[in-house]
């Protein structure tokens, strides 16, 4: 349990940070890496008899959580595109496309009346919407009919919704198992 209030007032830091990693998932930048970072740090540079400090064990878990969260990711993501018959342009400008979303779904989401959530949604889906219009962009760009184009961009939405959903399932569990190691 946690003593004092430099413990407190660190881990309730460490929380907002981890937080924030788990957000980024959501706009597809590496939150879950942030996540791994601070459990590596809380780790390496903790004393044992402090209550931030963090076993091997939790440190593992959450690392290969999180690749498994990265891995899962990319494979919907370049797999649904590569199967469409979709061209590294179109790749690149999809996932530029998601990004760029994805961001303007974190502010657009305000329009959503649930707070956080919202954002969380919106963000999700025009990050896929961003990546859908992307890729036609990329395809159409590359050369290729409208109807190539639509079904790049079909694979590229669903890749990217999928696999963020993915990574950020895996992030919800990394972001868990730091929490409890922590706090307890």
């Amino acid at each position: 349990m946690l003593t004092g209030w430099i413990e407190v007032g660190f881990a309730s830091l460490l929380t907002l940070l981890a937080l924030g990693g788990w957000v980024a998932n959501i706009l597809g930048l590496p939150g879950n890496w942030l996540i791994v970072a601070l459990a590596a740090a809380c780790w390496w540079l903790r004393p044992e008899d402090t209550a931030t400090h963090l076993s091997w064990p939790p440190l593992l878990s959450i690392f290969l959580v999180a690749a498994f969260g990265e891995l899962l990711e990319f494979l919907a993501s370049s797999l649904g595109v590569n199967r469409a018959g979709g061209s590294r342009r179109g790749s690149l400008l999809a996932l530029a496309g998601s990004i760029a979303g994805a961001v303007v779904g974190l502010f657009a989401g305000t329009l959503i009346p649930i707070p956080i959530v919202g954002n969380l949604l919106a963000s999700l889906m025009l990050g896929a919407a961003g990546a859908f219009f992307g890729a036609i962009v990329g395809e159409r760009w590359h050369g290729k009919d409208w109807d190539a184009s639509f079904a790049v961009g079909g694979a590229a939405f669903w890749g990217r919704l999928l696999g963020t959903v993915g990574k950020a399932v895996c992030g919800t569990m990394v972001l868990g198992v730091f929490l409890t190691a922590i706090w307890t």
